[in-house]
């Protein structure tokens, strides 16, 4: 079901963002080489707690960590308990939800810990441009689709292949609503936006194939020939006046 947000429940979905972008800022100096993957999700569930809100994430469909901090080959919902530490040049996505209120919000965000390389920088940059790009398609009238070519046209140019299995999604009153959100497609297909729609965009993408495996534990996806993989995402709601970013970082 798609529900259409008044511009009151928008401005609510917003302070929950703000909360959430306030931690990813946060998170850039706080993930440094030796640290686990398990520091950084208590570190943001007591940012989210201390702040009011709720960690959205525990407990949905019986998982049980306030993120999911996926590193390298990971593509997405890793688990943040492991035994090794992070060490320099690793790529880390932190992805959460915040429920403030009853309102939500969720961003994934990417961070090099320690020293990076021309690379991982080149991926990183491209990454976030595809998201920016795909946002700036998310307007009244346009299609699904205008979103997830822009992102895929782009992002196939520079050498990279998007993640198909995975997708962005509507969003509030619960985690996951419908529409779904590809991050690839053909322009001037799929569902037309509406004024008032809220959802999320969060390309996922990679140096190598966009095919992905399963862990044994039933929630890790990562890169079926261990590439590596980056994300970038924000919540966006959909306006007349263009769409309006909900979780946007200072």
């Amino acid at each position: 079901m798609i529900t259409l947000k008044s511009p009151r429940e928008i401005e609510a979905m917003e302070e929950a963002g703000k909360i959430l972008a306030g931690i990813h800022v946060s998170l850039r100096d706080f993930i440094k080489p030796g640290m686990t993957t398990m520091a950084i999700n208590e570190f943001v569930e007591k940012a989210i707690r201390d702040a009011g809100a709720i960690p959205e994430q525990i407990g949905f469909e019986g998982y049980e960590y306030a993120t999911c901090t996926s590193v390298n080959d990971e593509i997405c919902h890793g688990f943040p308990v492991r035994n090794e530490v992070l060490k320099d040049g690793d790529m880390v996505k932190v992805d959460t939800v915040v429920n403030y209120k009853g309102a939500m919000a969720d961003s994934c965000w990417t961070y090099i810990v320690g020293e990076s390389t021309p690379e991982l920088d080149h991926l990183l940059e491209v990454t976030k441009k595809a998201l920016y790009l795909g946002i700036e398609q998310a307007t009244v009238g346009n299609r699904i689709g205008d979103i997830g070519h822009a992102i895929q046209t782009y992002v196939e140019a520079e050498g990279f292949s998007v993640v198909r299995e995975f997708i962005g999604h509507g969003i509030g009153p619960t985690m996951h609503e419908s529409p779904a959100v590809p991050h690839y497609g053909e322009a001037g297909k799929g569902l037309r936006l509406k004024e008032g729609m809220t959802l999320t965009i969060e390309p996922m993408v990679n140096t190598g194939t966009w095919r992905s495996k399963m862990d044994k534990n039933g929630w890790t996806a990562r890169t079926r020939d261990g590439g590596i993989s980056c994300q970038f995402e924000h919540t966006i709601a959909i306006t007349s006046d263009g769409p309006k970013i909900l979780t946007e970082q200072d």
